[in-house]
């Protein structure tokens, strides 16, 4: 039988690279569709199965990866320069108050970092809004296809970002732990990368324009560090902005890598003399400290030496207010912030890109 420039192709066996081709090409809908409004045809809405889908897709995005490898390799890039430069600045923190407050700068600044590398994720779907919204608009395939595809294809990145600035920076920081400390870090390092890349992937579905959406991720991400607790405690910001603190995507990984550093009871980072460093005694000479440690002892009933430990982890964890969630909490609560986001990107592609058939 001859077949026409106009006849339909077999729907039932159509692959999604041909369905995709067609829906642009022709402007119609592929799958399932008829002329007759009235056809009570069995064919189903989509070509092709949702796992066919989502490797056709995956496939797609990691050739467009391939394409332009200058991307990721810029990124990659950036993480390792900001690991060299931290690694370098906070070189071998020592055990002394002064090392914990440095440490708890590195922390905060570290976990910012994670964040603010993810934004270059933000042109991905904004470069992709058209021809995704032409393909699903004549059900090409399944959002949730994309959705899903799109998180899987970004894992493998995220994972080789993360090994690379736990690397740079656990051991030239001279981070507490070992290795068990080491594989924690590296795992919070993920979680915070792929929070922080679903975050940014969910802007994308809702903003319009590139740098408006640049503009919303520097603000937000601010405001995030802000209420994550390493610029005011938990116990000290006013309770009409204690729900930010919650929301802060910046408050789990931070809180995680802290007590990941201090949780060790029998490690200790203020003995003796020490304790004036961080006031108006600290610039006084040692002599004078050890009589006022000596007075201090008398006048309490204790004995206080130069080696008796003042502060351990624990009590600086106390002190920042980080007692409500452990680290495997903060962790999980991390990851499933990555999920939520993943999730609200779905539904607003959902609402976004409705099918407009007629």
């Amino acid at each position: 039988m001859k077949h026409t420039r106009d006849s339909e192709p077999d729907r039932v066996g159509l692959s999604l690279k041909e369905a995709i081709s067609a829906s642009i090409s022709r402007g119609k809908l592929v799958p399932g569709a008829t002329n007759d409004v009235n056809s009570t045809s069995m064919v189903p809405t989509f070509a092709n199965p949702f796992w066919k889908e989502m490797v056709v897709l995956s496939n797609r995005s990691i050739l467009n990866l391939r394409r332009m490898p200058e991307l990721f390799g810029i990124r990659l890039a950036a993480v390792l320069v900001t690991g060299f430069i931290l690694a370098t600045v906070f070189w071998q923190l020592d055990n002394s108050p002064k090392g914990v407050q440095e440490r708890l700068g590195f922390f905060a600044f570290a976990m910012s970092t994670t964040y603010y590398t993810c934004a270059d994720a933000l042109p991905v779907f904004l470069q992709e809004r058209y021809i995704f919204m032409r393909e699903t608009a004549y059900n090409a395939y399944r959002r949730l296809s994309y959705v899903i595809s799109n998180a899987l294809v970004t894992l493998p990145g995220l994972i080789l970002l993360s090994f690379a600035f736990s690397m740079t920076t656990f051991w030239a920081v001279g981070l507490d732990g070992g290795l068990s400390g080491f594989l924690f870090y590296f795992l919070i390092m993920f979680a915070s990368f792929w929070s922080g890349s679903s975050f940014v992937t969910f802007l994308s579905g809702v903003v319009p324009h590139v740098m408006l959406g640049y503009t919303i991720v520097v603000a937000v991400l601010a405001y995030f560090l802000l209420f994550s607790g390493f610029f005011i405690n938990r116990d000290r910001i006013p309770g009409y902005w204690i729900w930010f603190h919650y929301l802060s995507l910046v408050k789990y990984p931070y809180e995680a890598v802290l007590q990941n550093e201090f949780e060790n009871p029998a490690k200790c980072f203020v003995r003796g003399i020490q304790i004036f460093d961080n006031s108006p005694l600290g610039a006084v000479p040692p002599a004078m400290k050890e009589r006022l440690l000596q007075s201090l002892s008398n006048t309490l009933g204790m004995r206080i030496t130069s080696s008796t430990c003042m502060t351990t982890g624990l009590d600086i964890l106390k002190q920042e207010g980080i007692t409500d969630l452990s680290k495997w909490n903060c962790l999980l609560i991390t990851v499933a912030w990555g999920f939520l986001f993943r999730i609200l990107f779905y539904f607003s592609l959902l609402l976004g890109s409705k099918n407009k058939r007629s």
